[in-house]
């Protein structure tokens, strides 16, 4: 058995929360607390990203289907929050640790002044000895700041805290060749690498009612953390012991990991590019341009820019995407959608000979380019 990571953010779906009558499984949350509490003995603190207020508050108010408009889902959200977190610290508290609730939007983590308090605000919690539980704020979301599902608010946690390991405790057993429940040759795909155009074709949908992200959130997930350098396991929740097998790499689910070439510092405002900010448009690459930012670490130069999206301002993110529209990152643009629209094709000296030196600048500089 290996040794333990000092920092964990596990993830917790819905569907892996509530029993068959659409109630919280009291039973669940014990045994997961009590495999917080086995890996609290081995030096190792666990940030909780919870689904299951929404479910929980669906319960509450007596709802026998998910609904579907915005008002009643916030109302159920707020119903279940309270009861969600109570669920984790009446728990927790018979085996001595705290509960601290923190509750996010992406609104929080799009300002940079507001994202570093969110870190600092995790990062006392767990110095003090407690278990951060973290959800979305559903009662207050908009669409515009919205994460759309906890897989991938779970990934922007595990970059704010520099976690050592991403689980995502989910109601499959990891990544399938093909969907299981109809191709009986499906098989579990144990190691994962690279998120390439072969892996994002096992994704399905989601298969709950209560669940908002199916396999494909996951590897949107997984991708970014490979490209941070924080190794992610994606397992079946209720399994005996999966997050106590997942940090000790037991061989449970699909592990996804690749070393990272950079420090947890350089990564630090990419992260926060990459996975927190809005995204406002794209930029198409042609095949030496992508070549050049995946292979070599390359900044996007506006030569390589065949093709812009969106309306977005210097300094806004904007996805970068190849020739096929493989998404290959997310940076932060330096001109703005009607300047690239102009310089784009052309070489840094031309633009230096009609705009000035000063405008001559890669479209995206590496420094603020998250390459996936």
């Amino acid at each position: 058995m290996s040794k333990a990571p000092s920092l964990i953010v596990a993830k917790v779906g819905s569907s892996t929360l509530v029993d068959e009558g659409g109630g919280l499984d009291r039973g669940f949350i014990r045994s997961l607390c009590d495999q917080v509490v086995e890996l609290a003995r081995e030096g190792t603190r666990v940030v909780l990203v919870s689904s299951g207020a929404a479910a929980a508050g669906r319960d509450e108010l007596g709802l026998a289907e998910r609904p579907s408009d915005i008002m009643t889902l916030q109302a159920c959200a707020a119903a279940g929050q309270a009861k969600l977190t109570e669920a984790y610290a009446d728990v927790l508290a018979e085996r001595g640790i705290p509960c601290g609730q923190v509750l996010l939007t992406r609104r929080d983590v799009v300002d940079r002044a507001a994202y570093l308090n969110a870190r600092n605000t995790l990062m006392r919690l767990i110095e003090l000895g407690a278990m951060p539980v973290v959800n979305e704020n559903d009662t207050v979301s908009v669409a515009e700041f919205a994460f759309g599902d906890n897989d991938m608010l779970g990934a922007i946690v595990a970059g704010l805290v520099s976690a050592d390991l991403y689980v995502i405790l989910s109601d499959v057993d990891g990544l399938y060749t093909a969907n299981p429940q109809t191709d009986p040759s499906a098989r579990l795909v144990e190691r994962v690498s690279e998120v390439d155009g072969r892996i994002s074709s096992m994704a399905g949908a989601a298969l709950s009612s209560y669940g908002t992200g199916g396999m494909a959130s996951k590897l949107r997930a997984a991708r970014a953390m490979l490209a941070a350098g924080i190794p992610t396991v994606i397992c079946r929740g209720r399994r005996e012991g999966a997050l106590l097998d997942a940090a000790h790499a037991e061989g449970v689910g699909t592990r996804f990991e690749a070393g990272s070439k950079e420090t947890p510092h350089e990564l630090g405002r990419k992260l926060w590019i990459g996975l927190a900010e809005v995204v406002r448009g794209t930029l198409v690459l042609d095949d030496g341009a992508a070549r050049a930012v995946t292979e070599r670490g390359a900044s996007v130069l506006p030569v390589g820019v065949v093709e812009t999206r969106g309306t977005y301002a210097a300094g806004d993110v904007v996805d970068v995407r190849g020739p096929a529209g493989t998404l290959l990152g997310r940076g932060a643009v330096r001109y703005s959608s009607d300047d690239m629209a102009r310089i784009r094709g052309l070489k840094l000296d031309v633009i230096a000979r009609f705009l000035g030196e000063g405008a001559a600048q890669p479209a995206i500089h590496r420094d603020e380019l998250l390459v996936f």
